[in-house]
Order: structure tokens, then C-alpha cells, then sequence
């Protein structure tokens, strides 16, 4: 029999450890005469009761694999962890909130099965239920990052993958990940189907603005260089202006005897090139920052307990 790895990255779930599981046990009771499976839970430094939880169901169910990080590593570290340690010829990524409900798991294997397909990934219908906030800067996110990386709007990391496709994955070892990217990167045949979008059952979404605003960051400098040359070309386009201002000024002072403009147009465009060079030198320390991590070659995450 084949086997389908399930892989749950947790960070400070524990109101929704045992649902989640309940829920679990549903989609498993449905095909356990077809597969054989395994729960894979990375706890990523958690700092409530989720590895106490997930110890005592794992007591329950010898199918349970605890990973359990020695801090917060982050969702990359612990989706890295997961792919790496699990077995399944399918592996599931997805979510403990339930905001991944574990009844698309069947219509996923069902898609992998009939169809000729690698990947089966989830896309949201909508933003329901989000703050309008989030979702304006979701959406921008998307297109903005989509002239990058040719990657689906609204996708989410819930989705089953071959284990060709895990392997193509977790051959990528860079340190700075972007898993949404790689996921894209990689190829391979993939089938999107929609699902609802599920408030939380419990607990409070660990992602805020700034969170989300560096995430965009890590995916645009992770896939592509060409905000280096976007910075590049402006500043030759803003070279360009000034040498047609400075003749146009000496022209107006030889031959109309025109004074030079005042301080605040120039106070102005000093404010604005400045502007532009800060961001520009930000720009270039992020890939810089990006090649220090690179360099030092430290492990993306640590492992304190394993299976005990």
C-alpha cells in the first residue's frame, strides 16, 4: 500500500490541536483501506501547551511524528522539516487552524489519482470574512509579485504533492525560502481547486502587517533580481532629467538672463533624489543581507526532541 504523509507546521495552536486531529481521523477513516499514513507535527517553539498536546496524542496514535524545534524558527524552517522527514508517496502540507479544512484531503487524492497530475493545491474563492486592510495588501502582494513569479493568485501552501515533487523541493537548500515561490519554481503539472475562505476556530492569526509586508519582500528578492535593475534604471532616468535641467538653465541664464530658481524647487528635488538613493541602498542591503545568511551556512532550524 502507498502511503500519504500529512505535514503540520504549529505554532502556538494549541486550541486547535485536538480538533484538528478529530477531524483528521474522519479523512483517515475513508481511505485506510487504501493507504497507509502518518501525522507529522513541527512544533516551531511554541510557547503554550501545543507539544504537551501533541505528546499525549501521539501516545494515542503510534502514527504521530513530533519535530520539535528548539525556538521559533518559522513557517519555512518548519514546511522544510516536515517535507524532509516524511516518507508518504503523497505528502500534504497544510495547516492546523482548520482554516485547511481535512476534508479537501479527499477530493486532493481523488484529483491525483484520476487525473494526470503532480500537484493538487487550494486557491481561495474569496477573502471572506478578512480585514479589508489585509486583504487590499493581500491583493497587491499577488500582482505585484506576479510580474516576478508566474505564480497563482490566492494561492495557499495547502496541497498534496508526489514524492518526485517533494524531492525537487528539498533539493532547493538555500537558507532564505520562499515556499510559495519554490512551489511555483520547481514545475510540474499542477491542478488549482477552490475552497472557502474559513475563519479560525480558535486562537488569533500569527500574521500582522509588517509580518505580511516582509513576507512580500522575502518573495520579490528570493525569485528575481530585478529590483537592482528597476534602481538602476531610475537613476539613469533621474541622470537624464538633471543634465536636461542644468542645460536648460544655463540656456535661460546666457541668453534671457533668467535667475535660478528659488530654493524650493531645489529643496524638493534634493528631498526626492535622496529618497531615491535610501531606497535603492535598501534594496541592495536586502540581496546583501540575503548572501550574509547564505555565507554562514547555519542550519534553517534546530531540532530539540524527535519522536521520543
Amino acid at each position: 500500500m502507498e502511503t500519504v504523509s500529512i505535514v503540520v507546521p504549529c505554532y502556538n495552536e494549541e486550541e486547535n490541536i485536538d480538533n484538528f486531529y478529530n477531524e483528521i481521523k474522519k479523512v483517515v477513516e475513508k481511505i485506510k483501506h487504501r493507504y497507509l499514513y502518518e501525522l507529522i507535527f513541527i512544533n516551531d517553539g511554541s510557547k503554550d501547551n501545543t507539544e504537551k498536546i501533541i505528546k499525549k496524542l501521539r501516545n494515542q496514535d503510534g502514527r504521530i511524528k513530533l519535530i520539535s524545534f528548539s525556538r521559533n524558527f518559522g513557517k519555512e524552517a518548519a514546511i522544510y522539516a516536515g517535507l524532509n522527514s516524511a516518507i508518504g508517496d503523497y505528502v500534504v502540507l497544510m495547516d492546523a487552524d482548520l482554516q485547511h479544512p481535512p476534508v479537501t484531503i479527499l477530493e486532493m487524492l481523488k484529483q491525483i489519482e484520476e487525473g494526470d497530475f503532480d500537484v493538487v493545491a487550494t486557491k481561495r474563492k474569496n477573502r471572506k470574512g478578512e480585514p479589508p486592510i489585509r486583504s487590499f495588501f493581500s491583493k497587491m502582494f499577488y500582482k505585484l509579485i506576479k510580474i516576478f513569479v508566474p505564480m497563482e493568485e490566492n494561492v495557499q501552501d495547502f496541497r498534496i504533492m508526489k514524492r518526485e515533487v517533494v524531492e525537487a523541493v528539498l533539493s532547493l537548500k538555500e537558507y532564505n525560502r520562499f515556499s510559495k515561490g519554490i512551489f511555483t519554481w520547481v514545475g510540474f503539472k499542477t491542478k488549482y481547486i477552490l475552497i472557502d475562505n474559513i475563519d479560525r476556530t480558535s486562537g488569533k492569526t500569527k500574521w500582522n502587517f509588517f509580518k505580511l509586508f516582509s513576507y512580500a519582500i522575502e518573495g520579490i528578492t528570493s525569485f528575481t533580481t530585478a529590483p537592482l535593475k528597476a534602481s538602476i534604471l531610475v537613476g539613469f532616468l533621474i541622470s537624464i532629467i538633471a543634465i536636461i535641467s542644468t542645460i536648460v538653465i544655463i540656456l535661460q541664464t546666457l541668453i534671457i538672463g533668467r535667475d535660478v530658481p528659488g530654493y524650493a524647487s531645489i529643496f524638493t528635488t534634493i528631498l526626492f533624489i535622496g529618497g531615491i538613493q535610501l531606497i535603492s541602498i535598501g534594496i541592495l542591503s536586502e540581496y546583501i543581507s540575503k548572501m550574509y545568511l547564505e555565507i554562514k551556512n547555519r542550519p534553517k532550524y534546530i531540532i530539540k526532541k524527535e519522536n521520543e
